[in-house]
């Protein structure tokens, strides 16, 4: 979950390399995964697509259990609001989503507005809850 994200965890991103226009989506999936290489683009084992990832500088470390790095990567699933507009997320979004342009390197994103589907709720704004807009 993007939440669960430690800013710590992304102290070594140099860039962020986005494999298409991010202008057009409300959300992305981010999260942290385990992969063999720094800069490259990192294998996607995942139903839908990869979006984008994070590159690492020289100064990332393997990890000494696995010999891994922790990398983000950006994706969406087939059920996803740019897939399915009318589907499950069309008023919300996942978890794990951020608002592409929130994010950048060493910086974790969050959910907007927009990646949110929308308005605040009535409830949100009774409660005096707004989300930023970007």
């Amino acid at each position: 979950m993007s939440s669960l994200i430690d800013p710590k965890d992304l102290t070594h991103e140099t860039e962020l390399v986005w494999l298409e226009d991010i202008a057009p989506l409300d959300y992305v999936r981010q999260t942290l995964d385990r992969v063999t290489g720094r800069r490259r683009q990192p294998p996607y084992h995942r139903d839908g697509r990869l979006v984008g990832y994070a590159v690492l500088g020289a100064t990332a470390k393997p990890s000494r259990a696995s010999g891994t790095y922790l990398r983000r990567v950006f994706w969406l699933a087939p059920h996803d609001r740019d897939q399915q507009p009318a589907g499950l997320y069309a008023t919300a979004a996942p978890s794990e989503a951020v608002d592409p342009r929130t994010v950048d390197a060493r910086v974790k994103g969050y959910k907007t507005e927009r990646s949110e589907g929308g308005p605040a709720s009535d409830a949100m704004r009774e409660l005096g809850i707004s989300l930023p807009k970007a």
